[in-house]
């Protein structure tokens, strides 16, 4: 009887939960199982790593194998853990030290030729590995992004050979790298091309202090995506914690890292076809939506009346509480999704409702049950809301000057980011009953102004403690200590008026 343990990781969500491949060898007729609950990819590594090991001159025992993937409770899914299986067979039959296994983790799967492939989800597992004060041995394709956290612990290889000769101690395995333009910036859209629009940019400055919600309401054309994209290029930078975690999210996802971009506030604008699925995430084996690949930046919703009304339903919970829940019969996964939503939309269905050109035919009823299919309970939940008119001729002369640059506008933004951290250590979008009470209180005015626009607006409590949140990101891209009235005015007036509210 030969016994062999090798540790490595799965993939739940973006989460990566740690496994013990245990490999035990015992006489009778050759055979090999695998226990512990295995999906349909995991028993197929049967026959990948039996042609692996023959392939690199090593010997398949001739004895019963069985494999435990242990916890047997928790699914495994995936070639993730061909590497692992293979070595403990390998080890289990003597052919490797066993020793060697216990200070790393592995993942990889394994071609027919011994050759290592790359796995998803490799960037959680080399963190979750990290804190275990393990080494994560993977395959040389995952070496990019393994390498992005400070300090990561990581070996990476080409084959099954490398491994093994590794642990004999005949040869070295390298460390981890960056790509090469993983530290290279990136050209992001610049504000400077919006001309005018001075309240719209105003508006996409308050909402990058704070974390706001925002949407716009305008004809075509008026320059409601234009300023929707310039809206990363003002936005505070990661900390390398949120930009692991975030990178974390598109590891998982199967898509891969834009290794030049990890960095920056992601931005995501899927099409208005997109399923609930697609844009919340799910599938048999939960994959990371829309919203959660936004995590940490901007999620642009555009054309909003024409998504489907149940698909924009599903935003309600995430945008609240910053994360989803995916269920399934067989497995739960729980995403991040604390992001900045944007959103466009025409003001009637031929969209020239209220354009000084009068083309409108739309009867008032139509306008209604156009805007009726953005729910009031989303709309209660977007901080900022405004009209985006057309702009005037003069302003689109090519010698017109051009818009204050993104640089600028940043400068301001960076500075009232800071005044909140140093203030209640977030932004002002997440403050919570407590920090709201503590940092957005409001003078005798404010006060009685804040309890005129409830009753005049009909303000429901969200809506009235959203908008004290975006006065104090207000008062603090002026850098003052409390809110003052025309902070509170200018908040309110961002209530409604894209929904004709």
């Amino acid at each position: 009887m030969a016994l062999a343990l090798v540790h490595s990781r799965a993939r739940v969500g973006v989460a990566a939960p740690p496994v013990r491949v245990e490999v035990h060898l015992a006489g009778g007729l050759p055979a090999m199982s695998i226990v512990g609950l295995p999906e349909t990819a995991v028993k197929e590594s049967r026959d990948r790593v039996r042609a692996a090991i023959q392939s690199g001159r090593f010997e398949f025992p001739q004895r019963r194998v069985t494999i435990n993937l242990a916890p047997a409770d928790l699914p495994k899914d995936g070639g993730r853990f061909d590497l692992p299986i293979a070595l403990g067979i390998l080890a289990a039959s003597g052919q490797i030290p066993r020793e060697a296994l216990a200070q790393y983790e592995f993942l990889g799967e394994l071609g027919l030729t011994g050759e290592l492939r790359e796995v998803d989800g490799a960037l959680p597992a080399v963190l979750a590995g990290n804190r275990a004060e393990r080494i994560v041995v993977l395959p040389k394709g995952n070496g990019g992004e393994a390498a992005l956290g400070s300090g990561a612990r990581v070996r990476t290889a080409g084959s099954l050979l490398e491994v093994c000769a590794f642990l004999r101690g005949e040869a070295d395995l390298p460390e981890a790298e960056a790509a090469p333009d993983a530290a290279s910036p990136a050209a992001v859209p610049d504000l400077r091309d919006v001309r005018g629009q001075l309240r719209a940019r105003r508006a996409l400055e308050i909402a990058a202090a704070g974390g706001h919600n925002l949407l716009f309401s305008g004809p075509p054309g008026s320059g409601k995506t234009l300023l929707a994209t310039r809206l990363p290029g003002i936005l505070p930078p990661l900390s390398e914690a949120e930009a692991l975690e975030t990178a974390g999210v598109a590891s998982a996802s199967g898509r891969g890292i834009d290794l030049a971009r990890w960095r920056e506030p992601p931005f995501r604008s899927p099409h208005h076809t997109a399923s609930a699925v697609a844009l919340v995430g799910g599938g048999s084996h939960p994959r990371p939506g829309e919203i959660s690949l936004a995590h940490n930046g901007v999620l642009f919703l555009d054309e909003l009346p024409e998504w489907e009304r149940r698909v924009l339903e599903v935003l309600r919970e995430p945008l609240e509480s910053g994360r989803i829940t995916i269920s399934r019969a067989a497995r739960q996964a729980e995403f991040p999704a604390r992001f900045l939503l944007v959103a466009a939309m025409n003001p009637c269905p031929c969209g020239y409702a209220g354009d000084v050109s009068g083309r409108c035919r739309c009867s008032g009823e139509a306008i209604a049950r156009y805007r009726a299919r953005v729910s009031g309970p989303l709309l209660d939940r977007i901080d900022l809301q405004l009209e985006v008119p057309r702009p005037a001729a003069s302003e689109l002369r090519q010698d017109a000057a051009p818009g204050e640059s993104s640089a600028a506008v940043r400068a301001r933004v960076l500075a009232a980011r800071r005044r909140q951290i140093e203030r209640a250590g977030q932004a002002n979008a997440r403050l919570g009953p407590d920090a709201l009470a503590s940092h957005c209180r409001l003078d005798a005015a404010g006060q009685a102004l804040l309890e005129r626009a409830i009753e005049r607006l009909q303000l429901s409590p969200r809506a009235a403690h959203r908008s004290l949140r975006v006065a104090r990101s207000i008062a603090d891209l002026a850098g003052a200590a409390a809110i003052a009235p025309p902070h509170l005015a200018e908040a309110l007036g961002y209530r409604g008026a894209a929904a004709g509210g």
